[in-house]
């Protein structure tokens, strides 16, 4: 068999038990601390760097002698974005009697002494740190696994790149351990510090309590919001109408495909009606707008509908107010005036994934058409007009027309992708 042993801090509080399969090992695997921990000796130790030629050691070992004991030392809960997985893709589920330690999650938790059943969980190893960037930006509690390059630092810089929006970070490090810390902060003050290598970091929304009011049914993430998406005009507090319609929105939307671990940018929000909806499938939001009056609108609009945490506005011009944030994943037009073809290069260069430009006036489509191909884009374009239906007098129905507006999206192509192990030792 093949031994898991989950620990916060190989040596603290340890079992008699562990410590004699560690002794009985033929081959001991685990991070360098775990193995100093453990006291294993050299001749016995294998210290994890690449996870490939430690597999390789492993199954060597196994085919000279089947009867060898083997130990895998692992922080916390090695099922839990841990080793555990990539053991039993290699050797077989059955291969394996995994022993799962307290996860340091539940230990910073717990030291916080709030649930966390409606935390979402992310894992900074091996993966872009963007995606865990992006969800704390998005959601109201979230614990992150870091990384090398995702630490308390690169989180408190990447949340304090985005203006306006308000959180809280608790870094827990050295939990379990001698030297274990827990350090309550805001973003700019994470970003300016030195931080031990073993932490975790959790992110917490000034605008929501710590303790949920209610208990959640599915852990983490809620998934779709209940009425679905592209929301009636009404829904929106606007100025004389001007906000995306519902059927166009629908469209865009399905364009800009938001989703978890992902930034949008709204630029022109005018009612903040495409940043909202953007955030309520999961995104995190950016809505741009120039006049002040739009800025408490898009605010109201953002806290309406539950997502003021995660929709960020900024109140300045486009494309001078874009410089400072963070690149997007996709980017919704709906305005732009004279600056529009140099609004769309922008963003065009900017995102990672899509760019979706709304038109009233046909004028305007070459100028937004060349800008996005002009940037290395697949460009589509679409016509849209609704026609709603409308009572008459009568009990008799019209059908009401609304304005045409045409719809541009350029498409990055896509890059290929590395598959990475992102396992958490």
């Amino acid at each position: 068999m093949i031994t898991v042993l989950g620990q916060t801090q190989f040596g603290a509080g340890v079992t008699d038990e562990s410590s004699a399969l560690v002794a009985e090992a033929a081959l001991v695997v685990g991070a360098r601390r775990h193995l100093d921990a453990a006291r294993v000796p050299a001749d016995r130790a294998l210290a994890l760097g690449p996870l490939a030629p430690a597999l390789d050691a492993v199954a060597l070992l196994r085919e000279k002698d089947p009867d060898a004991r083997v130990v895998v030392l692992a922080s916390g809960d090695p099922g839990f974005f841990g080793i555990v997985r990539v053991l039993a893709r290699r050797f077989g589920a059955d291969a394996l009697d995994v022993r799962p330690g307290i996860s340091s999650i539940a230990r910073a938790f717990a030291r916080l002494g709030v649930p966390w059943d409606d935390a979402v969980t992310v894992s900074a190893h091996g993966r872009d740190p963007r995606r865990a960037f992006n969800i704390c930006r998005s959601q109201r509690k979230v614990a992150v696994l870091t990384a090398p390059g995702a630490g308390p630092a690169e989180i408190g810089a990447a949340l304090a790149a985005v203006p306006g929006l308000r959180r809280r970070l608790v870094v827990a490090a050295d939990l379990g351990g001698p030297d274990e810390s827990l350090v309550e902060l805001t973003p700019a003050e994470a970003a300016a510090r030195d931080w031990p290598a073993v932490n975790v970091v959790l992110s917490l929304a000034d605008t929501a309590p710590p303790v949920a009011d209610a208990m959640r049914a599915v852990a983490g993430y809620e998934g779709p919001p209940e009425g679905g998406w592209a929301l009636p005009e009404e829904a929106f507090a606007h100025r004389d109408a001007m906000l995306t319609k519902a059927e166009v929105r629908a469209f865009a939307l399905a364009r800009l495909g938001p989703r978890l671990g992902e930034l949008v940018w709204d630029v022109g929000a005018g009612s903040g009606s495409v940043a909202v909806e953007c955030a309520r499938l999961g995104a995190a939001a950016v809505a741009v707008e120039r006049d002040a009056d739009g800025v408490e609108r898009i605010r109201a609009n953002a806290a309406a509908h539950g997502v003021a945490h995660a929709v960020a506005v900024v109140h300045g011009r486009a494309p001078e107010a874009l410089a400072e944030l963070p690149d997007p994943d996709a980017v919704f037009v709906g305005g732009g005036g004279a600056d529009l073809a140099r609004l769309v290069a922008l963003a065009a260069a900017r995102a990672r994934r899509t760019v979706v430009v709304t038109l009233a006036a046909l004028d305007r489509v070459p100028e937004a058409r060349r800008a996005l191909l002009d940037a290395g884009l697949a460009v589509e374009g679409v016509q849209l007009q609704a026609n709603r239906l409308a009572p008459l007098p009568g009990e008799v129905t019209r059908l009401a027309a609304t304005n045409p507006v045409f719809v541009l999206w350029g498409t990055r192509p896509a890059a290929p992708t590395a598959v990475s192990q992102g396992v958490q030792t």
